[in-house]
């Protein structure tokens, strides 16, 4: 494997995991988040992720890794499509039944779920709105990253994706939500497997884009609403 790449896979596998989970440390640590903060989150993490984007597509390209290796073209549009749809359904329709499950607990047993619900997700309209754009950039960046690049890395050397790519940009895809715990680690895993899966069955990433920005913004929003009200003296 090229140096470039073994450094690629250290950085999302390892970095990315470590600043993930300091910076969400350090959320939890304040007294109080307010709008501002979120906002500063938002616009930190979307910059964080097209930045990475930029340097692994230039990576790539400069190592010669074609388009249709890194899953850009759309090469069979009905099947994509139907994949796209079923996918996003059927990923929403889990998280909806989560987050109501959740709702309807005693606010003490939410555990870590509160937390973060209360700290990172929107709770007024221009945070919102800028939560959109974390879950269309996450859809974007994230598959790219993970079900693009990280499976043209991990392929090399074989005729075709196997169970390598497949389990191990999931992995790192886990990894990289650390920062969730545990339960959010391994809801993450299995996500990232349906991915790929939607990745190797259409030969795109498209399907895995819109299911993944659907799902992000129905955890934000929906999430917010039904678990993110702050605790009693937050200034958010």
């Amino acid at each position: 494997m090229h140096w470039d790449f073994a450094a690629i896979l250290i950085v999302l596998g390892v970095v990315v995991p470590w600043h993930g989970r300091a910076r969400m440390k350090n959320l939890m640590a304040l007294h109080a988040v307010t709008s501002a903060d979120r906002l500063a989150l938002y616009a930190s993490t979307i910059a964080m992720q097209w930045g990475i984007v930029v340097v692994v597509a230039w990576r790539a390209w400069a190592r010669g890794i074609s388009a249709a290796a890194l899953g850009l073209p759309i090469l069979y549009p009905g099947r994509t499509a139907v994949t796209a749809i079923v996918l996003t359904a059927g990923l929403v329709a889990v998280q909806l039944i989560g987050l109501r499950h959740a709702a309807q607990l005693p606010e003490e047993k939410r555990g870590h779920l509160q937390h973060l619900a209360e700290r990172l997700l929107p709770q007024r309209g221009t945070e919102r709105l800028a939560f959109v754009a974390v879950a269309a950039t996450a859809g974007v960046c994230e598959e790219f990253l993970y079900r693009g690049f990280v499976f043209a890395a991990l392929a090399v050397g074989w005729q075709d994706f196997g169970t390598l790519s497949v389990f191990g940009s999931a992995a790192l895809f886990a990894m990289a939500h650390l920062y969730q715990g545990r339960r959010g680690m391994a809801t993450t895993f299995g996500a990232g497997l349906l991915f790929a899966a939607a990745r190797v069955v259409t030969g795109s990433l498209v399907a895995g884009v819109v299911a993944h920005a659907a799902v992000d913004l129905v955890a934000g929003l929906l999430g917010a609403r039904l678990l993110g009200r702050p605790r009693r003296g937050s200034n958010a």
